[in-house]
């Protein structure tokens, strides 16, 4: 059974819209050789997103608010959670969602979602698929017609 110590998280930094200010993915499902579903801290910093809206054609997610308030985005909703309150996100579900921090202090959420070996990942509001298959090195992005296209996140960073 690994123990992950807050020090042997797998640490990302993800750059956002405010020069200077990065959101942290402090990853646990790594350090812990699990690969049947993910899970990281989210810290995002004020006035920042998670992700650009999108939804899972195969996989399941579940946010659950540590610190701080963060406001949920599913398709036109948006929605406030505090400490204790969590989200869910159905694969499937064509709404979309993204995380938002409209505060003015940091917030800490904890992801947790299952990994198929193949998904589709769509981001409405930019005509993206991202198609991922775990057994090949690379994901492909197109859009929707089927055409090989950039990701949606190349000059935009919540």
């Amino acid at each position: 059974m690994p123990i992950i110590r807050a020090s042997e998280r797998h640490l990302e930094t993800i750059e956002t819209s405010r020069p200077g200010v990065l959101n942290r993915e402090e990853w646990i499902s790594e350090p812990g050789e699990l690969s049947q579903f993910g899970a990281f801290i989210h810290v995002l910093m004020p006035g920042t997103r998670s992700s650009i809206k999108h939804w899972h054609q195969s996989e399941d997610e579940l946010v659950y608010v540590l610190d701080g308030e963060i406001t949920v985005v599913e398709g036109e909703t948006e929605s406030v959670l505090g400490p204790g309150d969590a989200a869910t996100f159905p694969h499937g579900s064509p709404l979309g969602h993204y995380l938002w921090n409209k505060g003015q202090s940091t917030a800490r959420c904890m992801v947790i979602g299952t990994r198929a070996e193949v998904d589709r990942i769509t981001y409405p509001d930019h005509d993206r698929i991202l198609h991922r298959d775990r057994s090949q090195p690379e994901d492909l992005w197109t859009d929707s017609t089927g055409r090989t296209a950039e990701s949606p996140y190349n000059g935009w960073w919540p």
